[in-house]
């Protein structure tokens, strides 16, 4: 079959950004192109199918009905062609080669660490990452495996809990030596603060503001609150001796363990909504025997053996404990 006075897959790209965002600027933003390109890549679209796309005015872009009709169609065959493209290289995979996607948090401060154990028990295996915090199509995005944060109801996927979450102040053994009047959550208004400043879920993740309200702290003045965009930079600090921060202890295991970062005020708990969890999601028709499943066994074990992602649970319905509300999706 030969198709005639078609585009090449690159300005149907460009056309199918267009058309859904209905902004040359965007569009050019997304497929790397300037404006005016994509402006001329659409005229030279319309000339070779000899056909009107776009009402255009001085402010605004329209499809015409001619556009809308072919904007469907490519939409659909872009798709189809992403997911052929998906499914042809797991096919390719060998056996023992895994693809991953998962938020950078949790590969960060949780499984990076541990590719070391994971390598001792199944050495066989290889892994490649996709560090993401959007949601993937397994076919669509050649994915096999994913761990996200979440409720845990994605169609067409089986999801195993791992842990929940909650966030806690930490700071180095020699902040808190060199701090000695620390008596109450109320005295850490007097130093600096550092945090995740995030959005999960369409929600704020728990802040200083959050925690000292647990706390039973009202008044807080937050200007001396620092958000980092990802909690390495947090821990970090804090390793420093230059701030407490909030972080989740399930994500510092090995530092707390170590010494290297102590917990204060343990008796104050500010925990993520219980329906949000870490989870581990696999397609719901996996084959048992494969590389997911493997992994997704020996990630179970780790954390059953992991005494953060236990002690999280035990804390709810305690005095002093926050749940958060945030919405799934």
């Amino acid at each position: 079959m030969i198709y005639k006075n078609l585009p090449a897959t690159r300005a149907l790209r460009t056309f199918e950004a267009a058309g859904r965002h209905l902004n040359f600027t965007k569009a050019a933003d997304e497929v790397g192109l300037t404006p005016a390109a994509v402006s001329y890549q659409i005229k030279e679209i319309e000339a070779q199918l000899a056909l009107k796309l776009f009402h255009r005015t001085s402010r605004t872009i329209a499809l015409t009905a001619a556009g809308e009709i072919m904007h469907s169609a490519v939409t659909a065959s872009l798709d189809g062609l992403q997911r052929a493209l998906g499914q042809a290289r797991q096919v390719s995979r060998d056996t023992d080669q895994l693809r991953v996607s998962l938020g950078a948090r949790f590969a960060t401060n949780w499984l990076f660490p541990r590719l070391g154990a994971l390598k001792a028990v199944h050495p066989d295996l290889e892994l490649s990452f996709d560090v993401t915090d959007e949601l993937r199509d397994f076919e669509r995005d050649d994915i096999d495996v994913a761990i996200r944060f979440g409720h845990g109801q994605y169609p067409g996927t089986r999801a195993h809990q791992l842990f929940g979450t909650e966030v806690v102040p930490v700071c180095s053994p020699e902040w808190l030596n060199r701090h000695q009047d620390l008596r109450a959550p109320e005295d850490l208004q007097r130093y600096t603060l550092s945090y995740v400043d995030c959005t999960t879920q369409g929600k704020s993740w728990p802040n200083w503001s959050m925690w000292m309200a647990a706390a039973g702290i009202d008044d807080f003045d937050d200007s001396r609150a620092v958000g980092f965009s990802d909690l390495s930079h947090v821990v970090q600090a804090a390793l420093e001796g230059s701030v407490v921060g909030l972080a989740e202890p399930v994500m510092i295991e090995r530092e707390l363990a170590q010494g290297r970062l102590v917990r204060l005020f343990e008796e104050v708990h500010l925990r993520v909504a219980p329906h949000l969890s870490y989870h581990v999601v696999c397609p719901d028709d996996l084959d048992e025997i494969s590389a997911a499943a493997r992994f997704r066994d020996w990630l179970l074990g780790e954390v059953h053996s992991s005494s953060s992602a236990k002690s999280i649970d035990s804390h709810q319905g305690r005095k002093g404990c926050i749940t958060l509300s945030a919405d799934s999706s």
